[in-house]
């Protein structure tokens, strides 16, 4: 058998670091499969992908397959085809945020712009901010450089509002120690769903200048917002605080395979006028990304009378899902639940000592081998009491999905 990674590490054949490399939303990807094998179907509820459940407008793959005629197939400007970029710069002037030509930088995905960002900003030992709870990936590449966490959180009795002084506290400790280089916010949030409001955000700029932290802002979400909730831009408020803003194609677009993500960096700061040019370094290195994908969200986002009817579908549907499955949990008693305002995750709260598990994923892992329903637990968001539900599914396997987890809770509850 080969060796596992740490193991690997130690003997010389990967990094150190390599053992920090992994998805951990996936990580009973291998049981759901074996219990797949063995004849019963899984209830997938643990992976954000918004194709399997609405499919990718026409229009956009329409404009994928006019690529591919056209021959569009080699390598692109590193930095983002003209057409995109011309789009993402129209798209934020609408926001009221103004973008040139460099200050667009096409990532795959929003993955690799976290991997651009920490591996720029982060040597061993090097710190970052995070507010707990936080999307995976944010800790994952940020350990993968060796770096270590300045811990924020957000409060769940307060609706998962950033906790403000709790912050101020961590970074004031965190003086003793190396300056951190950056802070990470998402808006709307993953895994809870929450939008943040202005005046929070006011507050997290009022935090990255007194201690000269760059603001990064995941805001892939940004037009799934509901329950009469509004979006606002980290952009808007930033001020001459450095700070880059975070989007693609894939939850707004519909298109989580095309691997089209983007970085806006607005600033006219010197810093920001670094950043611009240490990114477009990091685009140059690997060339390009999908180049027909490119032209496809180009259309998808030029084409605003196509885009405004498929968002406003996929969106009003989100939020029966999403409110049809707080509904649900809502009577569950072993359980915490908040109402979300934004992308399609739910995030409840597991009342552990009359459930008798030990963690999350000591339950996520139960529920799937007793009820086949896959969900995912807390702790890779930094909340080994929660876990998190996709509520992208149709209604009728929420409720059925739903129904079994709270049937598994009245089973076990002491």
């Amino acid at each position: 058998m080969p060796a596992k990674p740490e193991r690997a590490a130690k003997q010389g054949i990967f990094s150190h670091k390599s053992t920090h490399v992994q998805n951990l939303i996936l990580e009973l990807n291998d049981m759901a499969d074996r219990i797949r094998r063995s004849g019963r179907k899984v209830m997938a509820l643990h992976r954000g992908d918004p194709p399997v459940y609405f499919p990718t407008p026409q229009y956009v793959i329409d404009a994928y397959i006019k690529a591919l005629k056209e021959g569009r197939t080699g390598y692109s400007r590193a930095q983002g085809t003209p057409e995109l970029v011309d789009a993402v710069i129209s798209r934020y002037k609408k926001y009221g945020i103004p973008l040139g030509e460099k200050d667009v930088i096409v990532t795959a995905g929003v993955s690799e712009a976290l991997l651009f960002i920490n591996n720029a900003f982060i040597d061993r030992g090097d710190r970052a901010v995070l507010l707990r709870p936080y999307y995976s990936q944010y800790m994952m590449r940020l350990t993968a450089e060796e770096g270590d966490a300045v811990m924020g959180r957000m409060l769940m009795e307060k609706d998962w509002r950033i906790d403000i002084n709790g912050l101020r506290k961590a970074l004031a400790k965190a003086k003793e120690g190396r300056r951190p280089k950056y802070i990470m916010i998402t808006n709307p949030h993953n895994p809870t769903g929450t939008v943040t409001e202005r005046r929070e955000l006011k507050e997290i700029v009022d935090v990255a200048n007194e201690y000269g932290l760059v603001l990064v802002s995941d805001e892939i979400y940004d037009e799934i917002v509901y329950n009469h909730h509004t979006f606002t831009s980290i952009g808007h408020v930033a001020g001459g605080v450095p700070h880059i803003l975070l989007n693609g194609s894939s939850k707004n677009f519909d298109s989580t395979g095309f691997r089209i993500g983007f970085m806006a960096i607005p600033g006219t700061d010197r810093v920001s006028e670094a950043m611009r040019e240490k990114f477009s370094e990091y685009a140059l290195a690997r060339l390009s990304v999908n180049t027909p994908a490119e032209y496809a969200v180009a259309e998808a986002i030029s084409n605003t009378k196509e885009h405004d009817k498929a968002i406003k579908s996929m969106v009003d549907a989100i939020q029966k899902r999403v409110n049809l499955t707080v509904d649900l949990l809502e009577e569950n008693p072993y359980l915490t639940v908040t109402r979300p305002g934004g992308a399609f995750y739910v995030f409840p709260k597991l009342d552990m000592k009359s459930l008798g598990f030990k963690d999350s994923r000591e339950f996520t892992t139960a529920v799937l081998e007793e009820e086949c329903v896959q969900l995912t637990g807390g702790s890779p968001f930094g909340e080994p009491d929660h876990f998190r539900i996709v509520a992208l599914p149709p209604e009728d396997v929420l409720r059925d999905a739903i129904d079994r987890v709270n049937g598994f809770c009245e089973r076990h509850a002491r």
